[in-house]
């Protein structure tokens, strides 16, 4: 029996904290291939990324995390901060399991709550790419053309597109 209930709990933990398994960002502001090298630095710095890749013709980074890993993705926009630049797109590509999905309401996905904005009523299953689409996620331009109400005192979460 406490075998069973072992198994059950590191099944859990699993899934719980899994549930991000990369994410793509793009920086503003590189010049040239020593600031996008500033920037891999500084992601590879954090104890929960594997692998950073980058593409300097595009400014992105494609960014794996390892394994069982909770995913931080306000330290990962803090680290291309202090490398002296700022986020113009964050895509997260996260893992759904028949989440229920309407507008405007927040959802819990392992240790993240993201509100689907102007997203219309379906069920999510598998890998999908989510855009955040809050200030410093995305360029300034973007986020004045996105709407949305941010709650005071409601619990940390995130505004994104799918």
């Amino acid at each position: 029996m406490k075998n069973i209930l072992m198994v059950i709990a590191i099944l859990f933990s699993l899934t719980a904290t899994a549930q991000v398994s990369k994410v793509s960002l793009q920086a503003s502001g590189l010049t040239c291939s020593m600031c996008s090298n500033s920037i891999n630095k500084s992601l590879k710095t954090l104890d929960f990324v594997e692998k950073v890749d980058a593409n300097i013709k595009t400014s992105t980074f494609e960014i794996t995390f390892k394994p069982n890993s909770s995913v931080d993705f306000d330290l990962l926009k803090k680290k291309v901060e202090n490398a002296g630049f700022s986020v113009s797109r964050f895509v997260a590509l996260v893992h759904f399991d028949d989440v229920k999905l309407s507008a405007n309401r927040p959802v819990k996905i392992g240790d993240k709550t993201f509100e689907f904005v102007n997203a219309k009523e379906a069920a999510l299953n598998g890998d999908k790419p989510v855009q955040i689409i809050d200030k410093g996620f995305v360029s300034a331009k973007e986020y004045k053309k996105n709407t949305f109400e941010i709650k005071p005192g409601v619990v940390k979460f995130y505004h994104v597109i799918i």
